[in-house]
């Protein structure tokens, strides 16, 4: 790691992704922005403490988590008017389902320059090795704990055309992939754990599959859990017929065709041709 001096950096509240494992992770940037600020708000100080060691940097370290108090907020916002002050959480991108967001709120309302250094994160880490599809996907947190709470959440989430995103816990995680094989039968499942880690592990299955798995071997640690998302029903001609039919009573031909294909993924041109013929009946 170089270490050439760098200029002084200037005020404001200095968003910092940490890695979530491996500290061969952490970027350039983040190392100069942690041996440059004046201070580094942190959720547990002696995570945050190991991390300031690898890269050689004495800063003050706040505490400030999930108890964090307005008064904590206030605090490192008026500093951040005259300092740099850095915000990191235990292990990837603050923000993504851990504290943070009230702070950049208040920093932002007050004036103070806030600045987001990009760096790991598990859930896109997870994303990456699952071999789910990845051109749409929605990150929804943590599961309720709660079984009731959780397969409610599940079967909200459940005509959502995207790969669904959870952080999930070791202990937590055969009781979550049971609600998953109850309320989303048939969907793949992606658990990926450990991640940058020496015992990093992704495996992707039904969920029937991967709770005997998981209930056999008890998972630690932090946890991805991905769920595919649902497959794409087939439409029978004769359904694609009544729904063009019912479109051209208030749409013009090429609209009706241009909707059901949309709907259907039925070739346009084929569907304006049936439209035409309709329409002449």
């Amino acid at each position: 790691m170089s270490h050439h001096s760098t200029k002084p950096l200037s005020p404001g509240l200095y968003i910092v992704a940490t890695p979530i494992g491996n500290l061969g992770d952490v970027t350039l940037r983040a190392a100069e922005v942690l041996k440059g600020c004046d201070a580094v708000a942190c959720e547990d100080t002696r995570v945050t403490g190991k991390l300031m060691k690898h890269i050689g940097s004495a800063k003050p370290l706040w505490r400030y988590d999930d108890h964090a108090s307005e008064r904590d907020r206030a605090r490192i916002v008026e500093a951040a008017r005259t300092q740099a002050i850095a915000l990191v959480s235990d292990a990837g991108t603050p923000l993504i389902s851990d504290p943070g967001y009230r702070l950049v709120r208040d920093a932002r309302d007050s004036g103070v320059a806030v600045t987001s250094l990009p760096g790991p994160c598990a859930a896109i880490v997870g994303l990456t090795l699952s071999g789910l599809p990845n051109d749409r996907f929605l990150f929804a947190g943590f599961l309720p704990s709660k079984d009731k709470a959780r397969g409610d959440t599940l079967a909200s989430l459940a005509q959502v055309d995207a790969t669904l995103l959870f952080y999930e816990t070791g202990p937590r995680l055969t009781r979550s992939l049971a609600a998953i094989a109850e309320v989303l039968p048939g969907r793949m499942i992606s658990v990926a754990r450990e991640l940058t880690k020496l015992h990093e592990e992704c495996r992707t299955a039904a969920a029937a599959e991967l709770l005997e798995h998981y209930e056999a071997h008890p998972p630690k640690g932090e946890i991805v859990l991905m769920i595919a998302p649902p497959e794409e029903v087939a439409v029978s001609k004769d359904d694609a017929e009544s729904m063009l039919r019912e479109a051209l009573e208030t749409m013009k031909t090429s609209q009706a065709a241009a909707f059901v294909a949309k709907e259907t993924g039925i070739d346009r041109k084929t569907l304006y041709a049936r439209a035409m013929e309709l329409k002449g009946q």
